[in-house]
C-alpha cells in the first residue's frame, strides 16, 4: 500500500533521516516486533537513571570516568564505586591504603602492575582480573606496566561489618582462565556469578554478579538476577537498549541503573558490536561511612582508622617502613 504514494510528497512530509539515525530507528523497529517473544522474565529490570561517566583526575596524573561513586550516585549498596580508566606513564595510583571492602580490577586494554606492604606483586593484562579484599587493611601501588594508555575498570564493593575487619586476600583470574559462555550472537566472560549456566570461581564474600557482554548487531541477552539485589549497567562501547525493547537507546560510558526485577534483557540496535558490563550485588543494609580510601560502620571506627594508618598499627604494622619500588 505504501508504495502507491508519490514519494517527492512522502519526502517533504518526512525529511529523510541520516543512514545512522535510520539503520538505528530501522533495527529497533525489528527489536519491537518481535517483543513479544523477547520478554523472557515476569519482572523485567528497567532502567531507573542514565548516568554519563564524566572525566576526571585520580591518583597521580590518571584521568578516570566514574559512573558510581559521585554526588548524582554516591552509593549503590553494596558498590561504593566504579570507574573506567585510562593511564599512561608516569601517571599512575601511586602508594596508597585501603580498609573496609573490595576493589576488583579488570583490565580492558594494557597492563598494571601491583604490589603491597606484605610482599604482594604482579601484573595483570588485558582482560585479567584482580579481586582484592582489603578488609583490615592494604597500602598498595597500582601503576601502568607498559607504554601508551592503561585501561579497565575498578569497581569498589563494600564488606558487612563482620568482614570488614578480616585479613586481606587475593583472587586474581588470568583473562584465558576466565569462563566464557556464548549463544546467539551474545557472548559473555563470566567474572564472577553466573550466566548461561557457566559459573565463575571466584568467591564473593558479599554475593555478587560481574558479567562482561558483547553482543553482536541485532543479537539480545537475557540475564537473571537475583530479585533482591541492586544492580546497574555500564557501556563499555556501541548502542544498546536495555530493560525493555522501547526503551531509548543507551551509549558508550553511561550507567544505567535497574529498578527491580527478576532480570535483566538487552538488544544491540547498532550495527557495531555492543559491550557493556552487568554488575548485581546483594545489598548489605548496614550504615557506610566514608573518608577516602577508608569506608567502615561509624564516623568512630573512621577515626580508628585513620589513627591505625598513621601509627602504623591494626593491620597496618608493615606500611612503618614500605615502600614501592
Amino acid at each position: 500500500m505504501r508504495a502507491s504514494f508519490n514519494r517527492d510528497f512522502l519526502k517533504r512530509l518526512h525529511p529523510p533521516t541520516t543512514t545512522k539515525a535510520s539503520n538505528s530507528i530501522h533495527r529497533i523497529r525489528n527489536i519491537m516486533s518481535e517483543s513479544d517473544q523477547s520478554i523472557v522474565f515476569d519482572t523485567p529490570r528497567l532502567v531507573t537513571k542514565k548516568i554519563l561517566a564524566k572525566l576526571q583526575h585520580e591518583g597521580d596524573g590518571a584521568v578516570v570516568r566514574r559512573g558510581i561513586g559521585r554526588s548524582d550516585q554516591k552509593f549503590l549498596d553494596p558498590f561504593l564505586m566504579l570507574d573506567d580508566f585510562s593511564v599512561s606513564p608516569p601517571a599512575g595510583f601511586p602508594d596508597h591504603p585501603h580498609r573496609g571492602f573490595e576493589t576488583v580490577t579488570y583490565m580492558l586494554q594494557g597492563s598494571i602492575t601491583h604490589q603491597d606492604f606484605a610482599g604482594h606483586k604482579g601484573t595483570i593484562h588485558t582482560g585479567d582480573v584482580q579481586w582484592m579484599t582489603a578488609g583490615r587493611g592494604i597500602i598498595h601501588s597500582e601503576m601502568p606496566a607498559g607504554e601508551g594508555a592503561q585501561k579497565g575498570l575498578q569497581l569498589w564493593i563494600n564488606l558487612s561489618s563482620q568482614d570488614k575487619m578480616i585479613e586481606p586476600r587475593y583472587q586474581e583470574l588470568l583473562s584465558d582462565d576466565i569462563k566464557r559462555a556464548e549463544k546467539d550472537g551474545a557472548e559473555v566472560r563470566i567474572i564472577a556469578g553466573e550466566s548461561m549456566g557457566v559459573r565463575s570461581p571466584v568467591y564473593t564474600r558479599t554475593p555478587t554478579m560481574f558479567l562482561d557482554f558483547i553482543l553482536k548487531p541485532e543479537a539480545q541477552a537475557h540475564q537473571n538476577v537475583p530479585e533482591s539485589w541492586n544492580g546497574f549497567v555500564y557501556v563499555i562501547e556501541g548502542e544498546g537498549v536495555f530493560g525493555k525493547p522501547n526503551s531509548s537507546p543507551s551509549t558508550a560510558h553511561h550507567v544505567l541503573v535497574l529498578g527491580p526485577g527478576d532480570g535483566l534483557s538487552a538488544w544491540n540496535i547498532s550495527s557495531k558490536p555492543l559491550r557493556f558490563v552487568l554488575i548485581a550485588g546483594q545489598p548489605i543494609n548496614e550504615p557506610v561511612v566514608q573518608y577516602g580510601p577508608f569506608v567502615m560502620n561509624t564516623e568512630a571506627e573512621i577515626d580508628q582508622t585513620i589513627e591505625d594508618y598513621h601509627y602504623s598499627k591494626n593491620g597496618f604494622e608493615m606500611a612503618k617502613h614500605w615502600r614501592s619500588q
